[in-house]
């Protein structure tokens, strides 16, 4: 089996959120966008496919790196293949990021599962068929009975908790909110929470990278005395030293890192600093399945959680075939959002939650994407 051919589609559709201009999502108005479907299709005719950010699939960039580094090339290759277009990035001046390599990758496994009739989880390996969700807020703003208050954060956990899920984490205020950032703000929604959902149900907060040292100290010390489960991104990431010092001062466990380059060398030398407690990975952080796989495993050894970053069917695969992460993260999540209601392009939702708090995995072949190819063709506005 060869790889034939490389497309993509774009095509337009609806989303009801919008992006600050700190690029923070929020409920918005329904609005129609552009994403992008690409599709990698071998000799035999066998297709592999994912949606994807138009922006990260544009013309020049599968002319320049992806079509002449897969064109004529055995689709099972993906160490291969992934190592190949990651050497790409180093002369790619920034254009090449892992999030465009993540979507190559990804279509590779819903090819290779596609082709095998098997879904990509099993083809991996899973360790199981379900994983619990933790529900994922938003950030905080400043819409009435949105997530503009402490209290707005405590009723929409308790929201959350008798929806299902098991855990919640926060994303608190962030700019151009007016008085964001603010640790006394971040405490007293973090207190909110923990008050409406009781003593025993998982939190954890993302405060998102604002803060300084002293002022990540002062917050971490606050979620220890409310039994938080995690703390996460309180600083900027690209010091390490920053992280090593607060995990020495902090009895909750520090997770990290999430934004970082360097993939799982990053990781390696956080681990190696003792920066982290747990460990943070992501498909679409860390350039596909196969490298952020590797990040798990890597921690493994080290008797380290890993936590998966980030929804979607390929962060759900990777949330099944490990053993040392316990949650999907489901979100993000608002009191003035539906997530549940099924985007245009797909059939189906990609993680769908009982009301017990756990994300099935698919049965069917490939990746768990349940595309609407027909629809996608109906509403394409331009192919490359």
């Amino acid at each position: 089996m060869k790889i034939e051919s490389i497309g993509v589609r774009v095509f337009t559709h609806t989303v009801k959120t919008m992006r600050d201009i700190d690029g923070h999502t929020h409920p918005g108005p329904a609005r129609q966008t552009r994403s992008a479907l690409l599709t990698i299709t071998a000799d035999d005719g066998t297709e592999g496919h994912v949606v994807g950010s138009a922006e990260l699939l544009r013309p020049h960039l599968l002319d320049g790196f992806i079509r002449p580094t897969l064109i004529g090339q055995d689709p099972f290759l993906r160490e291969k293949l992934w190592l190949e277009l990651t050497h790409w990035q180093r002369g790619s001046t920034g254009q090449l990021t892992d999030r465009t390599v993540a979507l190559v990758e990804l279509a590779l496994w819903d090819l290779a599962g596609r082709a095998l009739g098997q879904p990509v989880w099993k083809l991996i390996g899973g360790y199981r068929d379900k994983v619990a969700a933790y529900g994922s807020t938003m950030c905080g703003d400043e819409i009435p009975g949105g997530l503009a208050t402490p209290e707005d954060y405590g009723r929409f956990g308790e929201q959350l908790i008798a929806k299902g899920y098991k855990a919640i984490k926060l994303h608190t205020w962030m700019p151009p909110v007016s008085f964001a950032p603010s640790v006394a703000m971040d405490i007293k929604a973090c207190a909110a929470v923990r008050e409406a959902v009781g003593p025993d149900v998982p939190l954890m907060l993302d405060a998102n990278h604002w803060y300084s040292r002293t002022e990540a100290l002062e917050l971490g010390r606050a979620l220890q005395k409310l039994n938080y489960y995690w703390f996460e991104e309180p600083m900027e990431e690209s010091s390490m030293s920053s992280y090593a010092w607060l995990a020495r001062e902090l009895e909750i466990p520090v997770i990290g890192p999430e934004s970082a380059a360097g993939r799982g060398h990053v990781r390696g030398e956080w681990i190696k600093a003792d920066a982290c407690d747990i460990l943070r990975t992501g498909v679409h952080d860390v350039g596909g399945i196969t490298p952020a796989l590797k990040n798990c495993h890597l921690a493994e050894s080290f008797n380290m959680d890993c936590e998966i970053h980030g929804g979607g069917a390929g962060n759900l695969t990777l949330a099944a075939c490990i053993s040392n992460g316990r949650w999907y993260e489901r979100g993000l999540l608002h009191p003035h959002f539906d997530y549940d209601e099924v985007p245009e392009y797909l059939h189906s939702l990609s993680d769908p939650m009982d009301e017990e708090g756990f994300v099935h995995l698919s049965a069917k072949p490939g990746i768990g994407e349940d595309v609407n190819l027909d629809w996608v063709t109906e509403h394409t506005v331009s192919q490359h």
